[in-house]
């Protein structure tokens, strides 16, 4: 997770690299059009002869003025253009810190979200923002977000430590949603939750039934190191790349458990790939991670332009 104390510390940090620099992370960076990162893993649970697209969004941190519906619009027409098989959102739909001029309703970017397009459909989970935004959620302990039920609304089915098994011209594959891993921890501090996540892998794998390959969304990528060799694929977001990534360092996200999970295409039990997302938490900067929308391609040989 990015602690306040360690992104404050890498934002005056930027001080040293002089003012322009740091103007440019603030008032330039975090409004990038999206660039589109491609990777094209090759995880042996993944049959070589089974292309899969997949267009993965994350982190959009829906707000007044860094991201706007106009903005989140064209973040939705950038994804459909890559005309994608699939469509993963990675949690953290709702704004992630307070210098916005207006916080956007659920119902409003959910309706705007609706227009996403596959031929398998859009899937989702929900991210440590989107519980820790849910006052009533936090108090109880428990229950379902104000976001879960807005892009349930409009749609978007929404995975909590489930499943779904998913077929492709003759082929199938099981998509898992693992619940958030911090959904509690504001709540944790008063007494009000017995736990920090909502997350549960054994028993979200439990309800895989056979052996087709699996793909697993889960908004924080931190349970990478805990995930079997039977998942092919991991998907991620949350970290926003460290939202200061400086020469491939993101001074604001130490390893875990000396695993760097900040960002990209990484190999443990399973093929990993963390994205760097959209929107900002904590503070609306970024230096050296744009917004991206990312495209993973199974099973396709990588095209050569």
């Amino acid at each position: 997770m990015i602690s306040r104390r360690h992104l404050i510390r890498s934002v005056g940090g930027l001080s040293a690299l002089g003012v322009s620099t740091a103007a440019y992370g603030v008032g330039v960076e975090p409004e990038l059009r999206p660039r589109v990162t491609r990777y094209h893993p090759t995880p042996p649970q993944w049959p070589a002869d089974f292309p899969l697209k997949i267009a993965v969004i994350a982190d959009i941190h829906a707000c007044d003025p860094w991201m706007s519906l106009e903005r989140i619009e064209a973040i939705v027409d950038q994804a459909n253009a890559l005309k994608p098989d699939m469509i993963a959102l990675l949690g953290d739909y709702v704004a992630g810190h307070h210098h916005v001029t207006r916080i956007i309703p659920a119902g409003e970017w959910a309706r705007v979200l609706n227009g996403l397009k596959a031929p398998l459909g859009v899937h989702a989970v929900m991210g440590n923002h989107d519980y820790w935004d849910d006052r009533g959620v936090q108090r109880a302990g428990q229950g379902t977000t104000v976001a879960h039920r807005a892009l349930e609304t409009a749609g978007i089915p929404v995975y909590e430590n489930d499943v779904v098994r998913l077929t492709r011209n003759g082929r199938s594959f099981w998509l898992a949603g693992l619940g958030d891993q911090l959904a509690f921890a504001p709540a944790l501090r008063y007494g009000l939750a017995r736990s920090f996540g909502a997350d549960d892998l054994s028993a979200t794998l439990a309800k895989i039934t056979d052996d087709a390959p699996i793909i697993l969304l889960a908004h924080e990528p931190y349970i990478a190191t805990r995930v079997p060799a039977r998942v092919a694929l991991q998907l991620s977001g949350h970290t926003h790349g460290g939202q200061v990534r400086l020469f491939g360092w993101s001074p604001a996200l130490p390893p875990q458990r000396g695993v760097p999970l900040v960002y990209g295409h990484l190999r443990l039990n399973c093929d990993v790939i963390i994205s760097g997302g959209l929107g900002c938490s904590i503070v609306p900067v970024r230096v050296g991670v744009p917004p991206e929308i990312v495209e993973v391609n199974l099973g396709r040989a990588p095209v050569v332009v």
